[in-house]
């Protein structure tokens, strides 16, 4: 899957508020998986029409695409951008005789001169008797094969696998349709080191919130199956292990689909049927891909506190670079001590203690052992209206009960600046990777042009915080966030 490039925009003036979820208007139900074009992201949804984002963080209405019907799916193949949707079906209207559709378009960008969609053609369907409903397709291009893949079908009756010619968007002459799932709908298809990923939506829709959906999965060596859950089951049995369920206020989640960013840095993409705290709509939902043991599940999103800021490389944390002040305490002798003697608990060192001791201009940073101090203490809040990138908001990052800001300097280095003002360069993209750990990313760096998307927060040698190119294999990119 390509790579993405990253679309936003720098604002001066920057408030400070809780980020639980995309902002702006993400209202939308069985979004396809999210698609880039020309700077943008696209998602389609049932009913016709979709959603656009500039940066992957607010979206709104404005997506195109004819036909109607049920739960597309969307992914670019060359040059163009073949969409498949289901047409009835799904008890629409009553029934369950329903129609699988592809078509194709230049661009997803509606104003563009060249975005026409193509006349859509059949490549499946289901009679209404047979116990099998043609809707909720998906789309595979294999990329060991470059054979085209989709699956497609609903509670009533099984998941099918169908393979459709890449070039037309057709089903390939001679094909035959395989039982591969039951007990599951709004399935998708991923490939991924060596094994094939069958994702289905188990659970009860479309009832707000007292919907159950979930996403499970099983997994195959060949994408025709059979696909086997991490205790064995076949999917084809009712097999399934768990993805994503409800969870901060927020329930149904369903319709997956997978987004590579960056080598270990992917999410997923799906739809809640309920978001508590926004008036119980259908909402897009962006969440951290992590895989275990070849198994995706949802990561958390991110969400700020404070925070002991710990590099992956050695376990050391990042700090202010200060001079280590003593706490005094009242000490026994080991020998001496009375075990009758209640206990107290000893306050933490308190900022104030020390902070009359900090240069009042900018001061550098380092990697120290963790000493529960206040110059290692960081507080990460969201500034949702400085923008953001496919899943998540800027961050601010300070000293705990500063305005001592983590700053990017032009020379690739970091350090700290006595005032956040909001300037890119003190704005952090925070994402967690695949294997759990987070990237921390400045938003820009000073004297270079664009957003940035190389650097990464770094640690070179064991005490030594930098700017350098990202990079998965070393643990060096990589940082945990502590609430100790």
């Amino acid at each position: 899957m390509k790579r993405i490039l990253f679309v936003s925009f720098i604002i001066c003036h920057l408030s400070f508020s809780p980020a639980r979820a995309q902002i702006g208007a993400p209202y939308i139900h069985d979004p396809s998986t999210i698609a880039e074009c020309e700077g943008k992201y696209y998602t389609f949804g049932t009913g016709g029409g979709g959603l656009i984002s500039e940066d992957g963080w607010s979206w709104h209405s404005g997506a195109e695409r004819p036909g109607g019907g049920a739960a597309p799916d969307v992914m670019k193949i060359g040059d163009r951008y073949l969409c498949i949707y289901g047409a009835t079906g799904g008890g629409l209207g009553g029934g369950h005789n329903g129609r699988i559709l592809t078509m194709w378009n230049k661009t997803l960008d509606p104003k563009s001169p060249d975005f026409k969609w193509t006349t859509a053609i059949e490549v499946a369907s289901s009679d209404g008797m047979e116990d099998q409903d043609a809707i909720d397709p998906s789309l595979l291009l294999d990329p060991t094969t470059g054979r085209l893949w989709a699956s497609y079908g609903t509670y009533f009756g099984t998941i099918r696998l169908i393979e459709l010619d890449p070039k037309t968007g057709q089903r390939v002459k001679g094909n035959v349709e395989k039982d591969i799932a039951i007990d599951c709908e709004a399935t998708d298809l991923l490939y991924r080191d060596g094994w094939y990923y069958l994702l289905g939506t188990h659970g009860t829709c479309c009832d707000g919130v007292n919907s159950t959906y979930n996403i499970i999965v099983g997994r195959s060596k060949s994408v025709e199956g059979p696909y086997i859950d991490n205790v064995g089951r076949d999917m084809f049995h009712g097999g399934g292990r768990m993805v994503i369920a409800a969870g901060d206020r927020k329930t149904g989640p369903g319709h997956f689909g997978r987004t590579i960013i960056d080598e270990g840095v992917e999410v997923m993409s799906c739809h809640y049927e309920a978001d508590f705290d926004m008036s119980g709509r259908s909402v897009l939902a962006i969440r951290p891909l992590l895989w275990k043991n070849d198994w995706p599940y949802a990561g958390e999103p991110f969400k700020g506190g404070t925070f002991e800021i710990e590099s992956e490389r050695r376990g050391y944390s990042l700090e202010l670079t200060v001079d280590f002040v003593r706490m005094e305490q009242e000490r026994q002798r080991f020998w001496q001590i009375d075990p009758n003697e209640p206990v107290k608990a000893l306050p933490n060192q308190k900022l104030e203690d020390v902070i009359g001791e900090w240069p009042e201009g900018e001061i550098p940073v380092r990697l120290s052992d963790y000493m529960f101090r206040p110059w290692q203490r960081w507080t990460i809040t969201p500034v949702p209206e400085a923008g953001g990138y496919l899943g998540g908001p800027y961050f601010r990052i300070v000293i705990e009960g500063t305005e001592r800001a983590l700053t990017a300097t032009a020379n690739l280095e970091v350090t700290t600046t006595p005032t956040f003002t909001g300037a890119p360069e003190q704005l952090w993209r925070i994402e967690q990777l695949t294997d759990g750990t987070y990237r921390i990313m400045p938003k820009a760096i000073p004297g270079r042009d664009g957003l940035n998307s190389r650097y990464v927060l770094y640690s070179i040698a064991d005490s030594t915080p930098t700017l350098a190119p990202y990079d998965f294999n070393s643990d060096n990119s990589k940082w945990n966030f502590r609430n100790h």
